[in-house]
């Protein structure tokens, strides 16, 4: 009977710890809270109620996607990398030919060659076709990393001023991507691309690309 006495007094005890430990992460969770909102205030108390209103706004739309198109130095990108895409589709065309022609003398050769000659034919026309397949793939890769390489160097030094300069000129408050915006045909100044288009074609029509990996 004393053991059972004891064992409830520690067990009672023990619930009544745990109940003190949850008390206490709830008090810290609740003063933790209490000062993150403090915190905040503090952070907010410097910043302004007042908000442009819409008649303050100058807003215009830029078409990313017409820029990539129609501007001269992206036109000579796009050639640029098509010209590196037709020399690889060239390798590949000669390529698959020479493999055909190797594979159908393969076939005809079964019943001359012996079994060991034969496999070892097959293993080499095997590790030409993975070479093949592993020299397009590096080069194709490289044509896209010289690609976007000339990429953002058009678009650092050549667009991003621009847009910035017509932005300044035209004292605009927000620039929005034609992608994510629809505009009404009634306010055509709000679509510039065509002027940045201009532009951009004043200030750079063509750039090289670096020569990709391999070519």
């Amino acid at each position: 009977m004393k053991e059972n006495n004891i064992i409830k007094k520690y067990t009672k005890m023990g619930i009544i710890a745990a109940s003190v430990v949850v008390v206490a992460l709830l008090g810290i969770w609740i003063i933790s809270g209490t000062r993150s909102n403090k915190s905040l205030n503090a952070v907010l108390s410097d910043v302004s109620e007042k908000a442009p209103s819409a008649s303050e706004l100058k807003i215009a739309v830029i078409s990313m996607d017409k820029i990539q198109m129609d501007a001269k130095v992206l036109k000579d990108l796009h050639k640029q990398r098509a010209s590196y895409e037709e020399k690889l589709k060239n390798k590949l065309d000669k390529e698959q030919k020479a493999l055909e022609k190797e594979k159908a003398d393969i076939e005809k050769s079964q019943d001359v060659l012996s079994q060991e000659a034969l496999q070892r034919r097959i293993v080499d026309y095997q590790r030409r076709v993975a070479n093949l397949q592993r020299d397009l793939a590096e080069k194709a890769q490289a044509v896209e990393a010289s690609y976007q390489e000339a990429l953002s160097t058009i678009q650092k030094k050549h667009l991003d001023p621009v847009i910035e300069g017509v932005i300044a000129k035209k004292k605009l408050s927000l620039v929005i991507d034609g992608r994510m915006a629809r505009t009404g045909v009634d306010v055509p100044e709000l679509n510039i691309t065509d002027e940045i288009i201009k532009a951009l074609d004043k200030k750079v029509s063509s750039m090289k690309m670096a020569t990709p990996k391999g070519f």
